[in-house]
């Protein structure tokens, strides 16, 4: 067995990873990314290509290094077609929206993290975890190239994305690090990049579409106006859809797809779930979407995931410069995470929750009738403040769906009621088990207002 020793070893080469490496080699770390891809198909990853707040992106690598993947910057705005209700609603996204193209970008930013100095491992794959008798995580077993492999750091940073295997082996039980992940809290997700003959005519638009099924959802991204980004996704709480079948039926009736070619394909499970509560424990500290990363309600993870890794890799630092990698010294990270995302990000899943105890059509109907910008500023805000002459005029477009309306506004409070508990997060993990536990009970009171099944 061949015995490797780094200051940190990373686990994925994508975003978070990438960020994570890139930041701590620039500080002078030894840091080894272990990545089970060749050097190739690193990078390649199935993504909707979306990138929202590209004007926001840390410049732990530099954004001049990822602006050749950016294909289409003049995205502003979401078309989300109702086919039940025969209307096209047309959403403005506030900040800057771009598509991007997934491989070239993931190229890129594994290039920034090797000119930073971090060292790639392709054809690696971890199977397991090395812990010391006190619990800290001290290192990884793993096949490279065929071979076993174990990494010896100070710290592993866990990118290896939804549902790693890496806290699957971990015994995190001594730790705060939250364990209440299942896979009923992700989405199953299929997409091809297809070419067409004709430029389409919504290429400044992201473009949404649901399936006949609660659970689904398709999306038309256009990476140019020939260059199509096209996926389906389910939520894995429900029956599973047959991803290639239901995404081709769509596009065949499409007639802007007519003699299109399929030049890529690839699939992946991503969370549509709250954030971690608490993403660290000795030695361990989990990124991107291996913590939840992701806004629930939209899918998009790039920019929360490349800020993830970069305040992972700076709480990092200052751990090991104390000679102190316990779960208090790496608390600030969590709180970080918290502050800038995770809180939004939490509040937002409430609207998850209650789409799961109503009815498609209906759902349908109420959002073909609410006011689609204020929507839009909830979709990214948390929450949304809404002045007396707009209720007046939802109510009267509304009505006949008034009881929806309601159980949403009543949602919506309770949603500002637990962005506000976010909001006050611990600073250290002595008040984590307090604020945890009045978390559940705001969540125990989203559950019954809303006659949804317990996600968590």
């Amino acid at each position: 067995m061949t015995t490797h020793t780094f200051d940190v070893a990373v686990v994925g080469a994508g975003t978070a990873g990438c960020y994570a490496a890139a930041r701590l080699g620039r500080a002078g770390y030894d840091v080894a990314v272990v990545e089970r891809k060749n050097a190739e198909e690193a990078g390649h990853i199935a993504c909707g290509d979306a990138l929202k707040g590209a004007d926001e992106f840390p410049e732990t690598i530099p954004k001049s290094q990822i602006l050749p993947a950016f294909t289409n910057t003049d995205v502003d705005h979401g078309r989300f077609e109702i086919p039940s209700e025969d209307v096209v609603l047309e959403i403005p996204v506030p900040g800057e929206l771009a598509v991007i193209d997934r491989w070239e970008y993931g190229r890129r930013i594994i290039e920034g993290a090797e000119e930073a100095g971090a060292e790639f491992h392709y054809d690696t794959v971890v199977n397991d975890v090395v812990q010391a008798d006190d619990g800290r995580v001290t290192g990884l077993k793993a096949i490279r190239k065929g071979d076993p492999a174990e990494y010896e750091a100070d710290v592993v940073i866990d990118a290896a994305g939804s549902l790693s295997i890496l806290q699957d082996k971990a015994d995190l039980s001594g730790a705060t690090f939250d364990t209440n992940v299942r896979y009923s809290q992700f989405a199953s997700a299929y997409r091809e990049i297809v070419e067409v003959p004709e430029p389409v005519e919504w290429s400044d638009a992201l473009v949404f579409k649901p399936t006949k099924r609660a659970a689904g959802y398709l999306w038309y991204f256009p990476r140019t106006s020939t260059t199509i980004n096209a996926g389906l996704g389910f939520q894995m709480n429900e029956q599973p859809m047959k991803l290639v079948d239901d995404l081709r039926d769509d596009l065949r009736n499409r007639p802007e797809f007519r003699g299109a070619e399929v030049v890529d394909k690839l699939g992946a499970a991503l969370p549509t779930r709250r954030p971690y509560d608490s993403a660290t424990a000795p030695g361990f500290v989990a990124v991107g979407d291996a913590a939840g990363h992701v806004n629930p309600t939209t899918g998009g993870g790039i920019a929360g995931a490349a800020y993830a890794g970069t305040y992972a890799a700076e709480q990092v630092i200052e751990a090991i410069e104390s000679g102190d990698v316990s779960d208090a010294t790496l608390w600030e990270y969590n709180a970080r995470v918290m502050d800038h995302f995770g809180a939004r990000y939490a509040a937002l899943d409430v609207y998850n929750v209650f789409s799961t105890a109503y009815d498609l059509d209906d759902l349908m109907s109420l959002l073909a009738a609410l006011p689609m910008g204020k929507l839009s500023e909830a979709l990214y805000s948390g929450s949304a403040q809404i002045g007396l002459a707009l209720k007046l005029r939802t109510a009267v477009k509304s009505f006949g769906h008034w009881g929806t309306l309601y159980d949403l506004w009543e949602t919506k409070n309770l949603a500002d009621r637990l962005l506000a508990h976010y909001e006050a997060y611990p600073d250290s993990p002595d008040g984590f088990e307090v604020w945890r536990s009045r978390r559940d009970e705001i969540m125990d009171d989203i559950y019954a207002a809303t006659g949804a099944e317990p996600k968590y």
